[in-house]
């Protein structure tokens, strides 16, 4: 299908970007990379007049090191996310990710602040970034401010962005010599996860994060389970008690994928290989 005749608006910068969100408001959309955007755009599920695509801004993209963070422009791409040397070695959970978003084609268009203001809960960012703690740079009218990961994802499609607001940057504390696994269960290759568990470790294991993909409208953190991996050995056995406290407190859909129950089991099993694998068991 062919999209409804809009507006397309290129700023190159965010000062401008902004304006043109306030000038044009509720039907404005913003583009980012567009692998979200365009096909809803093909099927007309939504006919904004105006697209402000924010690939003309150079200051959106690339990565750098800040002192104990690593900072990711939200116009960087899966693909730079994914082979960039500060990722893999300060935040190597979302290397690992970022190289199971999708297809190769998808990584070089797709971007990293783009897939997390999304807010899909099948999203393959979300977790790791809220287990590792990221906090999201918003930019409006008022100037900037940081909004924590375990505030930034309000429900379903929804974060803290507001409706005259850009992410412009997204700021990862490092996890420097931390192993490092996303477990993703699927069907068929290049989809959605069903479930997927983003595990980081330091040492074995002296301290665990973990975030669950789909397993709710937001990403979650398995926090029984990472209070409970604190000291255990890492072994099948010694951790195989706190994964099974994975699913406590998640809400995951049921769907023609699986029921919420299944999903559930799964979180449990996929959380036990996660974590062994991060800490190089496995």
């Amino acid at each position: 299908m062919i999209p409804v005749k809009f507006d397309y608006l290129a700023p190159t910068s965010v000062e401008e970007a902004i304006s043109a969100l306030g000038q044009h408001g509720d039907d404005a959309k913003i583009l980012a990379g567009g692998q979200s955007l365009l096909p809803v755009l093909r099927m007309r599920l939504n006919a904004p007049e105006v697209v402000i695509d924010l690939g003309q801004i150079p200051s959106l993209r690339g990565i750098r090191d800040d002192g104990d963070a690593i900072v990711i422009g939200a116009m960087t791409t899966h693909h730079d996310v994914r082979d960039d040397d500060l990722v893999k070695e300060h935040a190597l959970l979302l290397s690992k990710a970022a190289a199971e978003v999708a297809d190769s084609q998808i990584r070089h268009r797709g971007t990293f602040g783009g897939a997390l203001a999304h807010a899909d809960p099948a999203g393959d960012l979300g977790a790791p970034a809220l287990a590792l703690g990221a906090q999201f740079v918003i930019a409006g009218p008022g100037g900037t401010r940081t909004v924590e990961a375990s505030d930034f994802f309000v429900d379903l499609f929804e974060t803290a962005i507001g409706d005259d607001e850009i992410l412009t940057e997204v700021r990862i504390p490092k996890h420097t010599g931390w192993g490092a696994h996303y477990e993703k269960f699927v069907r068929v290759a290049h989809q959605w996860p069903i479930v997927a568990v983003a595990a980081t470790v330091r040492g074995s294991i002296d301290e665990a994060r973990i975030g669950l993909t789909n397993m709710g409208s937001t990403p979650l953190r398995a926090t029984a389970s990472e209070q409970a991996l604190v000291g255990a050995s890492a072994t099948e056995d010694g951790v195989r008690a706190a994964a099974d406290l994975a699913a406590e407190g998640t809400d995951p859909p049921s769907d023609l994928n699986g029921a919420a129950d299944y999903r559930q089991h799964l979180a449990r099993v996929l959380t036990g290989r996660a974590v062994l694998k991060a800490a190089g068991v496995q």
